[in-house]
Order: structure tokens, then C-alpha cells, then sequence
């Protein structure tokens, strides 16, 4: 089956050398926010749980966490050679009747029993582009990030004395590629890939992060919209996770 994330990366390369008269990036500094609605999957386990041979806590499915906006805040400063930043916060709250007996953190939770959850996931986004095609139908580069993912969850309970709590930071370092085309002066497609792999005897993880998205607007600033998936998998201490977040947002940027 053929990779859509490189498909995309061939078509928007070919898009950026094709013959499409665009204004010429002339800004040296864009900020946006993009508020964000992604399709949540939550799934962690514990060094505890896995000692009970339980399986992973799915918190999606465990107690009905449904779609919420997360507002992102993007910068990025620089021409050829841009310096990047973005953050996001997902943070879920759900109560939920027990519908399937877990342990988690070593405090085991039956059916029946009132339980609330308080999921908290943020995301910062650090690093440096190169862009080694530039010109006036758009670019083409390379970029380095750090993707530094902070994850804590909460389960509590009446029936207990004290929260089963799990608190895990992991760094990732990423590669990716980018390209933006222009499709008029005032249009322009953008698409991004990074990613990266590792694992040792204490330490596995695996980060992915996907976003296409359309501009539209006049040299100092206008409106985005786009598709971001994201899937971060993780093993840190024993403790482990597997977040996905994937769907549309929307926003406005400036330009300066």
C-alpha cells in the first residue's frame, strides 16, 4: 500500500518547482493560534498494572471521553532559516460508572463503581527549519524539532482513600520534511511530516506528527485550516502510553 504521508511529500514538492506566481515571503516573523477538535485515544498502563497482568486502561472508552477545542498557539521566526515553536494542552474530565473491572496504579476499580478521570497531555513543540528550495512559488526544506510530551492521568473514586495518579514527561527529538505551494497570491497549500523511533531496555518510544493545511489571506496575516494527526507511543519507567490525536482545526495568523 502506498504511504499517503509520502505521496503528499512528492506532491508538494513537485507543487513548490511548478510554474505558480505567488507574492514573495518577504515576513520575517508568523504567529497564529488554531483552535483544535481532534478524535481522542488515551490508552496507559502502569508498571503496577502490568504486574497484575491487567490489560491497558483505555480512558476513551473506559469513561466516554468525547471531542473537545484545544486552542494551539504557533510561531515561527525566521526566512530560509526559521526557528519554530508551537504548544497545546488536551485535558479531558469525564465521570463514568464502571463498566469493566481495571487496575490502575495498583488501586483496582469494579463494576458499578462512581469514578471520575482527569487526563492532562501537553505538548510543546521546539525546534529549527532549513528551507533549501525558496523562491516565489513557494519552498521546500528540513527540520529538526523536540517534542516534549508531559502526561498525567488521574483516576479517583469514592470506595478510595487516596487517586491512583501516573505523572510521565518524555522528550522526543524528530525529523521531518515540509513544503508549501502557491496556489494564487493569496493561497498557498503547506504540508508537514516528522518523526522518530528508539528504544533501549529502559526507554522506547515513538512520536509521529502529520499536518496539511490551506492559508488564505494577504502578506500580513489571514486564515488557516488544516488536518493534524499526531501519535505518540511511549515506554518510560515501565509506564506506558498510546495517544493519538487526529482531526481538523482552524485558526488566523500574522504576519510580520
Amino acid at each position: 500500500m502506498r504511504n499517503p504521508f509520502v505521496t503528499g511529500a512528492l506532491c508538494l514538492s513537485a507543487l513548490v518547482m511548478s510554474g505558480v506566481r505567488a507574492d514573495a515571503q518577504g515576513h520575517v516573523a508568523e504567529v497564529g493560534i488554531m483552535p483544535w477538535k481532534p478524535s481522542p485515544e488515551l490508552v496507559l498502563s502502569t508498571d503496577t498494572l502490568s504486574s497484575f497482568s491487567v490489560d491497558e486502561v483505555d480512558f476513551v472508552r473506559e469513561f466516554g471521553i468525547k471531542k473537545k477545542w484545544f486552542p494551539e498557539f504557533r510561531a515561527v521566526l525566521g526566512r530560509n532559516h526559521k526557528f519554530r515553536l508551537s504548544y497545546v494542552k488536551f485535558n479531558y474530565e469525564a465521570d463514568a460508572t464502571i463498566q469493566r473491572t481495571f487496575t490502575f496504579q495498583g488501586r483496582t476499580f469494579t463494576v458499578g463503581a462512581p469514578a471520575t478521570t482527569d487526563i492532562e497531555w501537553d505538548l510543546w513543540k521546539l525546534g529549527y527549519e532549513w528551507d533549501f528550495v525558496s523562491n516565489d512559488q513557494g519552498f521546500f526544506g528540513v527540520f529538526t524539532d523536540l517534542k516534549i510530551n508531559q502526561v498525567t492521568g488521574l483516576v479517583d473514586s469514592p470506595a478510595l482513600r487516596a487517586a491512583a495518579t501516573t505523572d510521565v514527561t518524555a522528550p522526543v527529538p524528530t525529523i521531518g520534511v515540509i513544503g508549501r505551494g502557491y496556489l494564487s497570491r493569496s493561497v498557498s497549500v503547506t504540508g508537514e511530516f516528522s518523526g522518530f523511533k528508539w528504544s533501549n531496555d529502559d526507554f522506547d518510544v515513538k512520536f509521529f506528527d502529520f499536518d496539511i493545511y490551506g492559508m488564505i489571506g494577504s502578506p500580513s496575516g489571514g486564515a488557516q485550516i488544516g488536518y493534524r494527526s499526531v501519535v505518540a507511543d511511549y515506554l518510560v519507567d515501565e509506564d506506558t502510553g498510546d495517544l493519538k490525536m487526529q482531526g481538523m482545526y482552524f485558526g488566523g495568523y500574522l504576519r510580520f
